[in-house]
């Protein structure tokens, strides 16, 4: 049983020719590790965000019913605005991911290949600044929310959680696009195709 080489466990494979320098690994890595990551955090957040879909939907069909029969939910229009700005910003990142957002590409599409990769980086660049500080200035309110106390009008319900649940979608749409980002680099691997 001498030299029989030891089984790759689970251990991503550097691009030909590339060797991590005191096990700090390649970019090539870093960018396939980080897109992983991205992924698995954006089918994380749709779920929860199917779970805010299906519960405003279920809320929204017992108040309708209950209120045929004149006892409606307290607090229903309230509930379902909250869980559709989470499920909105929870949904996000799985739609950037697979590329389910608006693209108008007229110019951009003739442009030389070269000039198309720069321009998407500069566009991925641009709105990952944007979310990023969208979720910063998001989580900033939450804590203004925090310290001054203020609650709902209907339910008299302390909302700020629902403001973070934005921000965290937010600051989650900005990570993949910043990993969109990192692929447009020269020698990045390319887009990761559907999944």
């Amino acid at each position: 049983m001498h030299g029989s080489p030891l089984p790759n466990r689970g251990r991503v494979a550097a691009p030909s020719g590339a060797r991590p320098l005191f096990g700090i690994p390649t970019m090539h890595t870093l960018i396939h590790r980080l897109d992983a990551l991205a992924e698995r955090l954006a089918r994380f957040l749709a779920i929860l965000a199917g779970i805010f879909l299906v519960s405003a939907m279920l809320l929204a069909c017992a108040n309708m019913l209950l209120r045929a029969v004149h006892v409606p939910i307290q607090g229903t229009v309230e509930l379902v605005g909250f869980f559709g700005a989470v499920l909105t910003a929870f949904s996000l990142g799985l739609a950037q991911r697979r590329r389910g957002h608006i693209f108008v590409g007229l110019l951009t599409t003739k442009l030389p290949p070269a000039l198309q990769r720069a321009s998407d980086a500069l566009q991925l660049l641009a709105s990952c600044a944007f979310f990023t500080l969208a979720g910063v200035e998001t989580a900033r309110w939450g804590l203004d929310l925090i310290h001054s106390g203020e609650l709902s009008q209907t339910l008299r319900l302390a909302y700020h959680p629902f403001v973070f649940a934005a921000a965290l979608g937010c600051l989650a749409m900005a990570f993949v696009l910043f990993v969109d980002f990192l692929k447009t680099l020269p020698g990045a691997p390319g887009p990761t195709p559907e999944g």
